[in-house]
């Protein structure tokens, strides 16, 4: 009966390289710019809460709760993103 041949081990290339730049950490502005937009969205509705619909755009009315999750939700998107 004939014997199998051995596999071969797969030599560094362009695929594996690209791995480990992706375990680098994030530039130094990434941080910030996350936090600043949850806090950016969590304070645009509660001031739309607390102006009771004048600000921070006054005719959109509920659309200001709208912009404010999506603000912040822009910030959580970046949190599956961070790297320390």
């Amino acid at each position: 009966m004939p014997e199998s041949k051995p596999r071969r081990r797969p030599t560094k290339g362009p695929a594996q390289t690209s791995s480990s730049k992706a375990q680098q950490p994030n530039a130094a502005w990434f941080l910030p710019v996350m936090v600043t937009l949850m806090l950016v969205g969590l304070f645009w509705i509660i001031t739309y809460y607390i102006s009771d619909g004048k600000f921070p755009i006054p005719n959109i009315n509920n659309w200001n709760i709208g912009i404010g999750f999506a603000i912040a939700l822009a910030g959580f998107m970046m949190t599956t993103r961070w790297r320390s």
